[in-house]
């Protein structure tokens, strides 16, 4: 889990991004230290809860397990996932993010209205790190 992304439960879940008060940009992953916006001369930067909803504004998969400097275990089965490109309702922020498990390509369709809802990206016996998952409204699983 990366610290201060994403925080909330079940439809409480969301991404958090900041806002700056000088110029109104909305930064998702999070900033702290400055306005990225080059036209800006800066402001102070606050905590925003981001859209649950978005569109899907393009979408691929990933077959293959990726190279070093990747942490992997060789050793254990590698399972392909979608991964999907999705403007958020409100901001027009373009986030990236894995979709739910069960969720392939041929599921999946540019323009289609997806939510993010909370995702396991790796467990072990003693931890499992935790992610968002993006997943096609009026779906369940």
């Amino acid at each position: 889990m990366v610290t201060g992304w994403f925080a909330g439960d079940g439809d409480d879940f969301r991404l958090l991004g900041t806002r700056c008060s000088a110029c109104a940009s909305v930064f998702f992953p999070r900033e702290d230290a400055f306005c990225r916006n080059p036209g800006c001369r800066g402001g102070e930067l606050t905590e925003v809860p981001l859209s649950r909803r978005g569109r899907v504004w393009s979408y691929t998969d990933s077959r293959y397990r990726p190279p070093s400097p990747y942490v992997t275990d060789p050793e254990l089965s590698w399972a392909p996932y979608a991964l999907i490109a999705v403007e958020l309702e409100s901001e027009r922020l373009v986030v990236l993010g894995q979709t739910v498990p069960g969720i392939t390509v041929s599921d999946l369709a540019v323009g289609m209205e997806v939510e993010v809802v909370p995702g396991v990206l790796n467990e072990d016996e003693e931890t499992t790190w935790t992610t968002w998952h993006w997943r096609p409204t009026g779906v369940t699983a």
